[in-house]
This record gives C-alpha cells, structure tokens and sequence, in this order.
C-alpha cells in the first residue's frame, strides 16, 4: 500500500489544473482544492492579504498535497482506522468532505457495529471499525468502497447536474465511479453493462 504523502499526490495529479464547472457545487478548484476550502482553513495563498479566486490559480501541487496531509488526514483522525480503509476514507474525505466519514459510520452500523452518522471520527467510530475489521478483514475495504460507489449513484440520482461525474459522455462509468472503483477489488467493480443498467432511468 502506498504510503499517506504518495496518496494525496495521487489525489492531486488524478484532480488535475484549475476548473470552474458551474455544475459542481465546490465551485472553482485547483488540484481538488477548492476557493471555499482555502477561506475556510484562512489559506492566503499568494499573500494578498485576500483569498480569493486568484488564490486558486495560484495553488502549487505541492501546497495542496500539505492541504490534504493535514487537514484531510491528520485532522479528521484518519489514521485511527483500519489501515486497510485509510486510503479509500482519505480519498473520499478530499472529495466529500465529513460525508466519508458518515459513510462509513453507517456501513458499520449495518454491519453490526452500530455508531452514530455525525461524521466525526471519535473512540466510538474507531472502536467499531476495529471490531468490523476484526469479524471481516478480507471485506470491509470493498464494503466502503461499494458504499462510496453506491453514495455517488444515490446522490446523481437526486441531482441531475452532477451525473456527468458518475458518467462519462458515452454513457460508460464517470469519474466518481471508477474513482470509487479503484479501491474495490476487480470481483466487485461492475461491468459495463451494469453500469449502464443502472443509468438507464437518468435518460
């Protein structure tokens, strides 16, 4: 398993240069850091004594490997989980923030290893993650990751703006998807054709 440094510099080079979709509600972002990230931890990237959109663009990959080291890492105490998951949670705390967490409260919930949603990792979250890993070791990292998969689908359900990001243009999987994806195991990633079957009703 690559270490923590070498995944968020996946992270940064899979999220590429500076974009500003409209449909994408973290608004603009460079190397999947976002203006409303860096106001919020009070990040003044070019020393403007504002932060702003030319914040943004001035982003190295370097600081934002440091952003999600520390603040996606470190601050949510992700290195008290399983091992096994750190990597998939670390990835999808970047991408959805205390949601990842609160994911993954719920699968050990419906594993048996019941702890409350509210997106924090504490003692009691911690705990039932050990006890999960424990009863399943060989299964609880794809189990996040087909919960991760299954949160991105729910959520393009409900909004369509973003189902360009569970799906490509040619109606194969989208960038959420093979993102998900790539901390499941081949056995458990759908096919196409599943893929597409379960698109087919966003027309």
């Amino acid at each position: 398993m690559p270490n923590v440094r070498e995944i968020a510099e996946e992270i940064v080079a899979r999220e590429g240069g500076f974009v500003n979709d409209p449909d994408d509600p973290g608004g603009a972002t460079k190397h999947g850091v976002t203006l409303a990230t860096l106001r919020r931890l009070g990040i003044d990237v070019n020393r403007d004594t504002r932060i702003d959109l030319a914040d943004v663009k001035a982003l190295t990959p370097g600081q934002a490997v440091e952003i999600y080291l520390e603040h996606y890492f470190k601050a949510p105490g992700i290195a008290g989980l399983p091992e096994v998951i750190q990597a998939s949670v670390f990835d999808m705390y970047v991408n959805a923030g205390g949601n990842a967490v609160k994911i993954l409260q719920r699968l050990l919930t419906e594993m048996g290893f019941p702890c409350e949603a509210d997106g924090e990792i504490g003692p009691a979250t911690i705990r039932a993650a050990l006890a999960a890993y424990e009863a399943a070791p060989g299964h609880l990292a794809d189990a996040y990751g087909i919960a991760r998969r299954n949160y991105y689908y729910a959520l393009a359900d409900k909004r369509p703006a973003s189902r360009k990001f569970a799906r490509s243009r040619d109606g194969g999987k989208g960038g959420w998807i093979k993102r998900a994806e790539e901390f499941i195991s081949p056995k458990y990633r759908l096919t196409d054709a599943q893929h597409r079957a379960r698109v087919a009703a966003w027309g």
